[in-house]
């Protein structure tokens, strides 16, 4: 039987494999060794002058890539009309409600104030003029261009600290450099740049960390600890989907711990006292560091947002008293029986409705409805809105005045223009055969057999027992007496039967937060109550963790709640392959458009890449099983454990979107396309067989110190000059320059939609429509 090649090695052969053992590092170093290994260390680091120059040219590249042209156009394009006026109502203080966490909106803040801009402009239409309204824009748009610019040098940065070849980190840092995608999204005041250069700095700072995990406990141990721990801060502030970068390292170091817990380690056994503290110091600098500073943010922000704004009707009426000029302590007042009130839903802004008409005999799908008067919602104010609060108890005819209405209380509903009483019973609504129909009956059968389903309780959010209900604050569900059901409301129309109105029902989920209602009006009150009185009224205080557990419950519930279909929206399986963009701007006079797509070129080769290295890793794994080793220790280890890391966080960036049903673009998948291009740089250098170390030399060298006293128990990293000494890199430098030659050809071809200019004729619009891109002006 013929032996096996040269490049491979048959296990359990009988032959003594050479391979670093404990006594490698065991045995007693020299002064004259320590020196020798200091020097070495000391020109290794003096010889990387490529490095340096290849990162100062990749820096530059990138700052010119993001800020050309970055006045253009000056008008608003696409989400500036969200991000733009939140940094608007920062300048003004005036509070606003968004999805998303503030540290980046606080840095666009922050740069209005740097340039003096008062937030007079509020950013509400896509082609509104900066220019006729005096918006400082290219401060606005220059700090995602600076964090756009400093994500390409933190990917060269973390090939280089990774032990990767120049001509590997130069590829990775290229896919990002010449990716459209990346310079549309950074050079437009959107939050993207922050998000992804934050994550860029997370890998980077955690790599920098992981290096000194021979030296632990020492200062530049704890530094690069706590700075992960700042930059992962900074990635969840920005947005929740910085919860896969947490992920991604939170794998990493479970792994990590999971070493140190081995008996069997090669550096020796750690007490179960000294993984303690490394458990312990990981907790503190990877969570608590992060959420302390998460907390911070929030904390400023409601230090800033102080008056009233756009964004009360998201919040109790509690949170909304702590802001000044809130229509709370301005506007609310007492309500008693008797009042004609006005009650409308908190979330779809109906209005409490009713009209003659009556529900059909049956339903689409052959149900059967009472055939009572309809009860819906509407939208506008109208008489048919009316309603009269009765107490359950009727008063006496000469006592009908001043009788409060408290929280808790059982009362009617009397509609004013038909005369007739609010009811629910146990027949299916419209839309919802689970759900009670609304309708009303006639006084003289409420006072009769159906009184009991006429019955509603006033139950105030979060209220007091026997708290007076009001106007405008008093939100509050109308919970049905004898059944528990709450009265609901939704944005599905009725059919024409309806008039298009919104149905309202009994919804047995009574805990559901859309079950929220208010008193908007009371016609009833005459301009001389002593109720409309009011005394001056201080702004209410209330505890920063009660405000920031309120904001936190609104935030999650709105971005679950962002399902609509969007016409530029797309799906995960279609990021990998870039099978469509989005629309940002257009400008019929010029044939000028800004359309968000990255470099299909790039892209694909990116994709591609991810696929040959799953397929190398189960190729590895099945010629083990078959007993044969096609890699060297050292190439394996840095093919799983280095590329394994940068695979991790490309999963880690992407496979969630899957498990989402919200709006998603094609902007989400820009994180995970920032790892691809670094899983590509790695096997590139792979591929083209860089020779590893010898297995007879260490991955990590011995540290002296100057006073030859002993030798230090830590381990440095060996340098990419000391891994790759003379080999040569003609052939992985080919291979870079042809794939440098196609991404750049692409992110050419493709520029005039990124950049917004020139105008392309018709020709020219139908040549870059490759998979058949919505673009604009190709007719």
């Amino acid at each position: 039987m013929p032996s096996p090649p040269a490049s491979l090695r048959q296990r359990n052969t009988g032959q003594s494999n050479r391979s670093p053992t404990k006594d490698t590092f065991k045995a007693p170093v020299s002064s004259e060794k320590i020196d020798e290994i200091q020097s070495s260390t000391k020109k290794a680091i003096k010889s990387q002058w490529d490095f340096k120059l290849g990162l100062f040219v990749i820096t530059i590249l990138a700052f010119a890539t993001r800020f050309y042209g970055i006045s253009h156009p000056n008008e608003v394009v696409f989400d500036e009309v969200h991000f733009g006026k939140f940094a608007s109502y920062y300048l003004e203080r005036t509070y606003f409600f968004d999805v998303h966490p503030p540290f980046a909106k606080l840095l666009f803040a922050l740069m209005g104030w740097f340039v003096g801009y008062d937030g007079h402009f509020h950013f509400e239409n896509i082609g509104d003029s900066y220019i006729e309204n005096k918006v400082p824009y290219v401060a606005f748009r220059a700090m995602p261009a600076l964090m756009g610019a400093l994500t390409v040098s933190s990917v060269f940065l973390i090939m280089w600290e990774s032990g990767y070849s120049l001509p590997a980190a130069v590829v990775a840092s290229s896919l990002v450099l010449f990716d459209n995608a990346h310079i549309g999204q950074t050079r437009l005041i959107l939050l993207d740049a922050t998000l992804v250069f934050a994550m860029s700095m997370s890998l980077l700072c955690y790599i920098r960390f992981y290096k000194l995990r021979h030296e632990p406990f020492t200062r530049k141990w704890w530094k690069w600890l706590l700075t992960t721990g700042v930059a992962l801060s900074c990635v969840i502030s920005t947005k929740y989907v910085g919860v896969f970068t947490f992920l991604t390292i939170g794998a990493a170091v479970a792994i990590d711990l999971w070493g140190l817990l081995d008996i069997n380690r090669r550096q020796g056994p750690l007490s179960l006292r000294l993984f303690t503290k490394h458990f312990v110091a990981r907790v503190i600098g990877l969570i608590m560091v992060p959420f302390f500073f998460y907390l911070f943010w929030f904390q400023v922000h409601f230090a800033i947002l102080t008056k009233s704004g756009p964004g009360d009707d998201f919040m109790s009426p509690a949170f909304q008293e702590t802001l000044s000029d809130n229509i709370m302590t301005t506007q609310s007042v007492g309500i008693d029986y008797y009042d004609s009130i006005a009650i409308r839903h908190k979330e779809t802004k109906a209005f409490l409705h009713s009209h003659p008409d009556t529900y059909p005999l049956r339903y689409d799908d052959g149900r059967v409805s009472s055939q009572g008067q309809q009860v819906t919602g509407y939208p506008y104010n109208d008489t048919n809105n009316h309603w009269e609060i009765l107490p359950a108890t009727p008063y006496p005819e000469s006592d009908l005045a001043n009788h409060h209405v408290l929280n808790g209380d059982l009362v009617q509903l009397r509609h004013l223009v038909t005369d007739t009483i609010l009811l629910s019973h146990d027949v299916a609504s419209p839309y919802y055969p689970t759900n009670q129909e609304f309708t009303t009956v006639s006084p003289e059968e409420a006072a009769g057999k159906r009184f009991n389903d006429t019955l509603f309780e006033i139950k105030i959010e979060n209220g007091k027992n026997k708290q007076q209900f009001k106007s405008k604050s008093g939100l509050f569900k109308l919970v049905h007496h004898p059944s528990k059901v709450c009265m609901w409301t939704h944005t599905k129309a009725l059919p024409e039967w309806g008039f298009k109105q919104q149905e309202i029902n009994g919804n047995k989920n009574m805990a559901q937060s859309s079950n929220i209602w208010f008193v908007d009006d009371i016609p009833s009150l005459k301009e001389d109550d002593d109720r409309l009185q009011k005394e001056p009224r201080k702004v209410k205080h209330l505890p920063f963790l009660n405000k920031w557990l309120e904001l936190q419950r609104a935030m999650f519930f709105h971005n679950n709640a962002l399902t609509s279909v969007h016409p530029y929206s797309s799906q995960p399986v279609q990021w990998p392959f870039l099978l469509r963009g989005v629309s940002f701007w257009t400008q019929n006079s010029t044939r000028q458009q800004i359309y968000f797509l990255g470099n299909p070129l790039g892209w694909w080769l990116t994709s591609s890449i991810l696929a040959v290295f799953v397929g190398i890793l189960g190729a590895d794994q099945l010629s083990q099983r078959r007993g044969i080793d096609a890699l060297d220790e050292r190439s394996r280890s840095r093919l799983y454990s280095s590329t394994g890391f940068f695979f991790l966080a490309w999963a880690a960036h992407y496979l969630p979107f899957y498990l989402m049903g919200r709006q998603l673009f094609l902007h989400h998948y820009l994180p995970a396309h920032l790892a691809s291009c670094l899983v590509t740089g790695a096997l590139l250098e792979f591929i083209f067989n860089i020779d590893p170390v010898s297995l007879d030399e260490p991955s990590y060298a011995p540290v002296g110190d100057k006073s030859k006293k002993k030798v230090a128990a830590g381990r440095r990293s060996v340098g990419v000059g000391e891994r790759l000494g003379s080999q040569s890199l003609v052939a992985l430098w080919a291979a870079s320059v042809v794939v440098l030659s196609v991404i750049i050809g692409g992110w050419y071809f493709f520029l005039p939609l990124t950049y917004g200019k020139p105008g392309l004729s018709v020709p020219e619009v139908q040549a870059r429509k490759w998979l058949g891109y919505d673009l604009h002006f190709a007719k």
